[in-house]
């Protein structure tokens, strides 16, 4: 068919408006970098707006010098590798199961997870029963102290339903598979793309995750980089308001330059925190795009 004026007009608006919505889109994160670079003063006066300016690496080279920041990089690769991974054992083959509705019991097994999406415990008794699993302040209660997103599971679900016929199910069950055959050579080699969204949802929820070491885990040498990052961030802002309330002018001043130079790492440590997580989207987003639209079209 040929393209009429205003089906070319409508191609330009519209590649116009996606291209600013794109740029709203990257612009906080452009922003972080050039402030990361930028002279602290500058950027706390508010004149890094498109450009850096006063460039310098100085809060790289103050962040890198601290050793609670690789030793929290080291626990948050731990604690986001072991966790989706433990994630994923617990939610992949538990929504494969719900798929059988000839399996007894499943309604009420599909109902008790749906429950949990709406009413929870609460902060109180869940940290009673970490306590007396014996998780506090151990690694383990970033690991597995959550199991399964009933979310996830009930996308997970709706993969295995929608996209893996049910007569592939039928001609294996014919040719003597049991349901552990069907399930790992069968619909888990099929499940890549949903597997890739679950990894990513599981490990950004890991990687950015600092609630739950703030609750239960006392020891510095087991905190993970967030909450690392988060104590960097609030001595420096104390000793500022430290030395403000004690009127030494010579304190107050070291203590700014301190703050100005806190702002700047602030900028680091988040492109910092954030690398891995954009290092590793790129190389899932094509499974990304054709499992996140599982249940989108019906029929």
């Amino acid at each position: 068919m040929k393209r009429t004026l205003s089906d070319r007009t409508f191609d330009w608006i519209n590649g116009i408006l996606l291209f600013l919505l794109t740029l709203v889109f990257l612009y906080p994160l452009y922003f972080v970098l050039i402030a990361s670079i930028s002279e602290p003063y500058e950027v706390v006066q508010g004149n890094v707006l498109l450009l850096p300016r006063g460039f310098t690496l100085t809060a790289y080279q103050n962040v890198l010098k601290e050793e609670s920041v690789w030793t929290g990089y080291r626990n948050s690769l731990v604690y986001t590798v072991l966790g989706t991974l433990y994630n994923l054992v617990l939610t992949i083959p538990a929504a494969y199961v719900l798929t059988k509705r000839h399996m007894p019991g499943h309604g009420l097994l599909t109902a008790y997870f749906f429950i949990t999406m709406y009413f929870g415990g609460g902060m109180i008794p869940t940290y009673i029963i970490i306590r007396e699993l014996n998780l506090i302040n151990t690694s383990w209660v970033l690991i597995i102290g959550t199991g399964v997103s009933c979310w996830n599971l009930l996308v997970t679900r709706q993969f295995f339903s929608s996209t893996i016929p049910g007569e592939l199910y039928e001609s294996a069950s014919i040719d003597g598979a049991n349901d552990f055959r069907m399930f790992f050579q069968i619909a888990l080699p099929l499940a890549a793309p949903i597997v890739a969204v679950m990894a990513l949802f599981y490990a950004v929820g890991h990687w950015n995750s600092y609630y739950n070491a703030l609750l239960y885990v006392r020891t510095s040498e087991l905190y993970p980089l967030q909450l690392v990052l988060r104590n960097i961030l609030i001595s420096n802002e104390m000793m500022l308001a430290n030395a403000a309330l004690e009127g030494d002018s010579e304190a107050l001043a070291t203590a700014a330059r301190r703050a100005y130079m806190a702002e700047a790492m602030k900028y680091a440590l988040i492109f910092i925190a954030a690398a891995p997580m954009l290092c590793v989207y790129p190389f899932v987003q094509k499974h990304f795009v054709k499992g996140v639209m599982i249940g989108a079209i019906k029929g």
